[in-house]
């Protein structure tokens, strides 16, 4: 019988704070820019240049550890990580080793099982490294400060979690709560949230822990769920041939679904961590944690909950529409101006969700006004426009947010609801389709449905229905 393994897991999340700008120095933290154009003597590490801590970088800290059921440090303090590398300016990283801001917290992720929670060890906060761009042309390695000294949080988790389930629940989790908190815009594809992973299998049941490896350069939930099944894969190999799995840096090739190892793995005592002599410690008094816990905003859990409340939303419906936090905002501001909640709902997830994937575009790629989608349900919901109508004028507020009173005058596609007009256009119908006419009274159903498409058609979409299959029953006798 062959042996059973499982795999332990543990995360470290590197999160780049919203921050105008960089955490100890005034220069943009802007994504793009051409190269070295937001820099300054101390994001490039000159001699004689001194670190001046950014207060927003502390409170945005504060903010993710406090939603993250964490303890707080109040007195905590920056060490200096001591290593060489050409994209590293100083040859050290300020970062927080001995007394990190956040401690011993926890995330509730939803699993197969049931409730989870995964352990978070710590939050510290730390200055992210500049970016080196290898250029195969010219066989050299340039490098970019644009990205040094950008604040970060690194988000370290304990060995909770299990599976590649698991995982991307916990990251989606924390991705959302971060960007409720408005202290990140999480996007993977553009580095603002990194994830390494650590992981190790050992035997079902065993106590020990095996020797983990720690997976680098993953930028999407797919490669993090691949890295993550590759990697247990090769480990269970080594453990099955009587080989050693090697404690280690690897990084994953998302295009050849493989890793390879970078380096040993280093310990803390490699960096010869030591405090920073330039930054004094950083006291946070009870009044300034009670001041951020005040201003949190409402996380998606608590929206949720209030949507099924006080909306009247199904459960399926307020998980879709809090899944993005950007969505969130447009259905309450649409709401509050229309008040009808249902319908602003539907809107979004059925026609706004189509076109996003047509058009491959991201949740926050909608820039549409509420106001013009809130005129767009009230339209309807007063009859002036039919459904049909209202779908191609919602196409045109998605991608150019004209505002759909005028659009609808304008275009001449108010809905006809003249008697007289229909009627007459009802009678040419019936008087060019003499088969559907005589199905229909020999019991066929389906002519019906055939006699009022045509109307719509030949009223160009804008007939009432209602006021269509009234007049056909009559005329039909």
């Amino acid at each position: 019988m062959s042996k059973q393994y499982e795999t332990v897991i543990g995360l470290e999340v590197h999160v780049e704070l919203a921050t105008k700008t960089k955490i100890f120095c005034s220069c943009s933290t802007e994504f793009g820019g051409a190269p070295n154009t937001h820099t300054c003597p101390v994001c490039t590490g000159m001699p004689g240049s001194l670190p001046v801590l950014n207060k927003q970088v502390v409170e945005y800290a504060l903010a993710v550890g406090l939603a993250a059921n964490c303890q707080i440090n109040q007195n905590c303090k920056f060490d200096r990580k001591n290593y060489f590398y050409p994209d590293n300016p100083q040859n050290y990283q300020i970062s927080q080793l001995y007394l990190p801001i956040c401690h011993d917290g926890y995330v509730e992720i939803d699993t197969a099982a049931g409730k989870k929670k995964v352990g978070i060890h710590e939050i510290h906060m730390e200055e992210d490294a500049g970016k080196l761009i290898h250029d195969e042309w010219e066989d050299c390695s340039l490098v970019d400060f644009n990205r040094s000294g950008v604040p970060l949080i690194e988000i370290v988790s304990e060995p909770d979690m299990r599976s590649a389930d698991e995982v991307i629940a916990y990251l989606e989790k924390l991705r959302l709560m971060i960007q409720y908190l408005g202290a990140s815009d999480c996007k993977l594809q553009e580095g603002s949230m990194r994830a390494d992973v650590n992981l190790s299998v050992r035997e079902a049941g065993a106590s020990q822990f095996g020797t983990r490896t720690e997976m680098k350069n993953l930028n999407s939930f797919k490669a993090i769920a691949r890295a993550i099944e590759g990697e247990r894969k090769r480990q269970i190999e080594l453990i099955e041939e009587g080989k050693a799995v090697v404690q280690e840096t690897r990084r994953w090739d998302d295009n050849k679904e493989s890793s390879h190892a970078m380096r040993s793995k280093e310990d803390a005592k490699d960096y010869r961590y030591f405090p920073d002599p330039d930054l004094p410690p950083i006291s946070i008094s009870d009044e300034w944690i009670q001041s951020i816990r005040e201003k949190q905003p409402e996380l998606r859990t608590e929206k949720m909950a209030r949507y099924q409340e006080e909306y009247n939303l199904s459960e399926y419906d307020a998980d879709i529409i809090t899944g993005s936090k950007h969505m969130a905002d447009i259905f309450e501001e649409v709401t509050s101006i229309c008040q009808k909640p249902k319908e602003a709902a539907n809107w979004l997830m059925v026609e706004g969700m189509r076109l996003l994937k047509e058009h491959e575009m991201e949740m926050e790629n909608m820039t549409f006004s509420a106001e013009n989608l809130a005129k767009l349900i009230i339209l309807v919901d007063n009859g002036t426009i039919n459904r049909t109508v209202a779908k191609e004028v919602f196409e045109k507020i998605f991608l150019k947010d004209i505002d759909p009173e005028r659009y609808v005058e304008e275009k001449g596609l108010k809905v006809v609801s003249d008697e007289g007009a229909l009627k007459s256009a009802i009678e040419a119908i019936l008087a060019a389709n003499p088969q559907s006419v005589e199905d229909y009274r020999n019991g066929k159903e389906k002519a019906m449905g055939f006699l009022v498409g045509q109307t719509m058609r030949s009223m160009k979409g804008k007939a009432d229905p209602g006021a269509v299959n009234k007049i056909l029953k009559e005329l039909l006798g």
